[in-house]
């Protein structure tokens, strides 16, 4: 498992980055770099489980392990899901299950520095140095626009 690091920096609120970040409407457009159609299932409270979908229902299931609100989320990745539905932990998924994906907002000069650390496996390391850097330009497009 390898930690990847990224950050934006925004000229918006904080309070402005995490609606876009988390809001119904806006958390489909900035991931539609990932995949087109995306959603996100989940009542927001911290513990509560977190489906992470594609247009096709695909995806993963995962908690919300720690939720200060405008300042900071930490999602603890576990499963798969297929056509909308959880699936059992196999040895492919054993690799990266309990893997975070967290996300800082700090305000300085101004500005929201938005900071991404995420756990993932090697395999997907060019995959997100692409992905993610084009999602973070998304939301400070999004914020700043």
């Amino acid at each position: 498992m390898e930690t990847l690091h990224y950050s934006v920096s925004i000229n918006a609120t904080k309070e402005k980055v995490w609606d876009i970040l988390w809001g119904d409407l806006t958390y489909p457009e900035w991931t539609s770099v990932f995949s087109e159609g995306s959603a996100i299932v989940t009542d927001w409270e911290k513990g509560s489980k977190v489906l992470f979908l594609s247009g096709t229902d695909d995806g993963m299931y995962s908690v919300i392990e720690e939720k200060i609100p405008n300042q900071y989320m930490s999602f603890k990745h576990l499963g798969m899901v297929k056509e909308g539905k959880e699936l059992p932990i196999d040895e492919e998924t054993r690799k990266w299950s309990g893997s975070l994906e967290n996300y800082t907002l700090k305000e300085a000069n101004d500005m929201t520095v938005l900071k991404v650390d995420l756990d993932t496996e090697e395999a997907s390391v060019d995959s997100f140095n692409k992905l993610f850097p084009a999602a973070l330009k998304k939301v400070k497009d999004m914020a700043e626009g």
